[in-house]
């Protein structure tokens, strides 16, 4: 599995500024991870940016050289040279609608189509003019992993990934716990069908898990539970990490997206296959020790996975007093 993080991204852009013509007057992003692109390289080239739609209706994004009022307008009035930009391109069909609704605006700009990563098989079709790196299918990339069509082939974890891990009181195979599937807030909801959803939670709680699944519209193909009879029996066995990987190996899905660094690297190891921990924000690969998973982010890259359980919860001690109150 081929994996690119922002900072690489952000990388890839700056390797490729050389590369790219000293002309451009403005930066229009493909919705909605071109917008990522356009940014980038609007601020590392001191030029406006805009969408695509806004290239079409003449209106111009703050970022690079500053804009107000009319200055957008007067920046229209005549002819620019454009870089149409998007993140990647794989089959073309994207890029392809957007030359169409371009063209058919009758626009008087020069136009460079351009992606920072192109699938093997499309870089000879002429979907964009340029690009940076070719990038081998199949492929993630962290701004877009919980959201993207890889996620219909991918093994996905549940506590720690789609909503919070409870606490140890919460985890008392009781009524604590039944409260905690029932009302525990989401953490990184997919917006894409995931194939699997597998998870550490027992059968038993099928019923409350899948409510909260309807409830936060998580489209899934198939859930996948332990089978122990209680917690007790469950936390004797210590079978996360064989449980997980051999379904990773069964259904022959892609990726797997785990929130524990420690239990990422063991699916990673026993699989012999790709795994993404939500934890660390990092691809890990067979062989990849959970101190290495571990390991403290760069000061440039923030825990994003922290700050999220820890806004959650924050909400969800909002929601308790709320409803304490009331």
């Amino acid at each position: 599995m081929e994996y690119r993080t922002v900072a690489q991204l952000d990388d890839a852009v700056v390797s490729w500024l050389a590369e790219l013509p000293r002309d451009i007057d403005i930066v229009a992003g493909v919705p909605r991870s071109g917008l990522l692109v356009a940014n980038l390289l609007a601020l590392h080239l001191n030029v406006p940016m805009t969408d695509v739609a806004g290239l079409v209706e003449g209106r111009v994004i703050q970022s690079g050289a500053r804009f107000e009022g009319s200055d957008a307008k007067r920046f229209f009035e005549k002819p620019r040279h454009v870089l149409v930009v998007d993140d990647s391109v794989c089959s073309g069909s994207a890029m392809a609608k957007v030359k169409a609704q371009l063209a058919a605006a009758g626009l008087k700009h020069r136009i460079t189509y351009a992606a920072v990563y192109m699938a093997p098989e499309a870089r000879l079709d002429g979907h964009v003019d340029l690009y940076r790196e070719v990038v081998d299918m199949p492929r993630v990339f962290e701004w877009n992993l919980m959201h993207g069509t890889v996620l219909a082939n991918s093994c996905v974890d549940i506590d720690g990934v789609l909503c919070l891990d409870p606490t140890d009181d919460e985890n008392d195979d009781g009524e604590r716990y039944t409260r905690f599937l029932r009302d525990t807030p989401p953490l990184l909801l997919p917006t894409a069908p995931v194939a699997w959803l597998v998870t550490s939670r027992l059968e038993k709680y099928r019923k409350q898990t899948a409510e909260w699944l309807a409830r936060h519209e998580v489209r899934y193909g198939g859930l996948r539970m332990m089978q122990y009879p209680d917690m007790a029996a469950r936390r004797a066995a210590r079978e996360y990490a064989r449980f997980k990987s051999h379904i990773y190996i069964e259904t022959g899905a892609w990726l797997f997206i785990e929130s524990d660094a420690a239990l990422a690297a063991q699916i990673a190891t026993l699989s012999g296959r790709s795994v993404f921990c939500t934890e660390t924000r990092e691809m890990l690969q067979p062989g990849d020790s959970a101190s290495a998973a571990r390991r403290s982010p760069p000061p440039q890259e923030p825990a994003l996975g922290a700050a999220l359980r820890a806004t959650a919860r924050a909400v969800r001690q909002r929601l308790r007093g709320a409803t304490r109150k009331g």
